[in-house]
């Protein structure tokens, strides 16, 4: 992917931002997740009164891709920032996908899966998933037959 492709990934993320449903902490964030057929899965945060049930925007966008069928992942782009902040302006702070966001990327994605972190299209930090969530535990990669490494990929400590 080149830099190109990451901003328009990131500005896919800031139009979903746009329809974060995010009444209690004022807090909008977007996700725009890459398949590795180039379709995009946008997706937003949306809180509820009673908290727990609220659903980040990474997790959004994930659960919209698994349910078409889709399984097969190389990127996401996510951006947040306060209701005040609108499409255009820079982002203060970056919003890094939390725990539970990070476990599910690992359950359909591979240590090198790419993750970008924005305030704008210009301005933005990439990682791998393996950088994010090191030393992980999730499914075995059982379909890579070509793969000679023993466990998942991201640690010597798979069977």
């Amino acid at each position: 992917m080149d830099h190109l492709q990451d901003r328009e990934l990131i500005q896919a993320a800031l139009e979903a931002r746009e329809r974060a449903y995010a009444p209690y902490s004022g807090y909008l964030v977007g996700a725009a997740l890459l398949a590795a057929d180039g379709t995009v899965f946008q997706g937003c945060n949306i809180e509820n009164a009673s908290y727990g049930a609220a659903n980040c925007a990474e997790r959004t966008a994930f659960y919209k891709a698994v349910s078409q069928g889709e399984r097969a992942f190389s990127a996401i782009a996510i951006v947040g920032g306060s209701r005040e902040m609108r499409q255009g302006e820079v982002f203060p702070d970056l919003a890094y996908p939390c725990g539970i966001c990070r476990q599910v990327m690992r359950e359909f994605c591979g240590p090198e899966f790419r993750i970008l972190v924005g305030r704008s299209t210009e301005d933005f930090e990439e990682y791998t998933l393996e950088e994010l969530l090191p030393e992980s535990f999730g499914p075995v990669w059982k379909h890579r037959e070509d793969s000679k490494v023993k466990g998942d990929g991201f640690n010597s400590q798979g069977e």
